[in-house]
Order: C-alpha cells, then structure tokens, then sequence
C-alpha cells in the first residue's frame, strides 16, 4: 500500500485558485445560505428537486477588461440505488474550453450519492488541473448520534493522502450540501444573516460561511429574468476579516434554482450563467413577467 509521507501540501498556484473556486462557487451557488439541521444522521424531507432534472451553465472569464466564454458546466440528478438501498445520484460537470485554458484548465467531474432522506453516502471528486490530476473521495456513516466521513486523496502516480473527521453536526460534501440546502425555507432570513457549516474537501473538513444578501431581478444567459435571493461566500483572514470571495443568486421559488454566481479573484473576476433548465419540479413562479 503507497502511503504519501509529505504533510505539506504543494503551494497552489493562482491558476488552481481560479478553478476551485468556480467549483465550490457553482456548488455554493445552489445552496442557498438556508438553515441546515444539526441532526448528525443528516435527514431531511426533499421539496425542491426529482430525478431527470437537469441544469446547464455558460462560464466566463475576465482578463484585463475582457470577458472570455471559459466553459460549461451541467448539473444532473437520477435515482440509484445504494448498498441495495434507493438513492439520489448527482453529477456536476465542469468543462473549460480550448481558448480558456490558456488562463486556467478545468476539467471537473464531482458524483455524489444521497439517501432518499438526502443523507450523504458517498462523493467523488476527479479534478484535472494543467498536469495534476487528483481523484478526492469521501465515505460518510453514522452512529451514536455522530456523523463520521473517511476521506481519501489519490494522486496521478498512486500516491495517496488518507484522513478521518466526525462531528455532532451534520458534515457535507459540495454537493450533498446542495442538495439539503435547496429544500429549506428561507423566508425568515434578514439581511447579514450568518450560516457556518463543515463540509468535507477530500483532504480535510473545512467550514464554511454563507451570509444573506437580500433580494434582486436577474437576467440569465437564456434572457429570462429572474427574482433572485443573493448570498455571499466569505473567507476570513488570520485576524478575522471578512473577504467576499462569491456572489450569488438563486431563484425566489421552489425549486432554489442557481441563475448567476460572480467570483472576485485575484487576477481578474469570473461568472456563470443559467442557459438551460429540464425536468425542474415545480414552475418558475420567480420569473419576472
């Protein structure tokens, strides 16, 4: 068995910044900073999406002024089975283009696996960056009212990194996390509310911080507006400053369906759009007329 002895991890470059956060910021997206239950076992009633609904992106880059079509992302969900159990599957696909990769490449496969209670079972991340190739996986279980998740990180050569967290909390993956999140009601929130929650990265569990912005009509690639609520993903420095690092807008409806998320970084900004939409359970009432 290849164990990777090295502890620290290799400085990331500007250009995997880039790539992670168009990730975690589509994920964070369609969350929605809604209340999430503190149950470790991780239930939850699902009111927001069923199996064949499938979403797709337009990514976009700026650079010195211009704005460069990046790529595509998709967002399915079908039904499965899980340890003869039935399950949610969903799939998050992330495609740069040819002309994009010469600011950053990007070609991101994330599955997860839900219960019907949207219980975390099972994610899968396989992130190409340039030539670093990694494949993060996390194994979530239960018992005596804690969750636990086994993570794994393996590396193109075979190496691998090999961790084990557990909290009284629920703990996430990016998009186990979506899922919960997209069923609760966010209709008692005020403006600068604050939601922390951990969510497990392949390598670590980290928290995470989500804050409600308010409400705004956005216009999607497909050119349909839209009556968003708007949240924002925040980092925090050393001494506790607060850095917005995402913005973004779901749909004030049912179905908290992603329309716009604007990322800052550090040499130049990103977004992506709404093109398309199938299968979503319940109407668009958010569509402004």
């Amino acid at each position: 068995m290849k164990i990777r002895r090295k502890k620290n991890e290799i400085i990331r470059t500007g250009v995997v910044n880039v790539r992670r956060k168009l990730i975690i910021g589509l994920v964070a997206l369609m969350t929605g900073a809604f209340a999430l239950p503190a149950s470790a076992q991780c239930e939850a009633k699902n009111d927001a999406f069923q199996t064949g609904e499938h979403v797709m992106y337009d990514l976009y880059f700026n650079w010195k002024f211009v704005w460069v079509k990046a790529g595509l992302a998709s967002l399915t969900t079908n039904a499965t089975t899980y340890h003869s159990e039935p399950a949610f599957r969903i799939n998050l696909l992330a495609l740069g283009s040819k002309r994009a990769d010469f600011f950053f490449k990007m070609r991101d496969t994330l599955t997860c696996v839900i219960g019907e209670k949207l219980e975390p079972r099972y994610f899968r991340k396989g992130a190409e960056e340039g030539k670093r190739y990694t494949v993060d996986e996390a194994w979530f279980s239960y018992k005596d009212g804690l969750c636990f998740v086994n993570q794994k990180r393996t590396y193109r050569d075979g190496n691998f990194d090999e961790a084990v967290a557990s909290d009284s909390r629920c703990i996430y993956d990016m998009l186990s996390i979506l899922a919960q999140a997209r069923s609760y009601d966010p209709a008692d929130y005020k403006i600068g509310d604050k939601i922390k929650f951990p969510m497990a990265t392949g390598r670590k569990v980290e928290e995470q911080t989500l804050i409600y912005r308010g409400k705004e009509n956005v216009k999607a690639e497909n050119g349909t507006t839209y009556r968003c609520l708007i949240f924002s993903l925040v980092e925090y420095d050393k001494k506790g400053k607060e850095k917005e690092v995402i913005t973004f807008f779901i749909t004030d409806d049912l179905n908290h369906l992603p329309v716009r998320l604007d990322l800052y970084l550090n040499f130049g900004s990103a977004k992506a759009f709404l093109n398309d939409v199938r299968g979503n359970r319940h109407p668009l009432t958010s569509i402004v007329k």
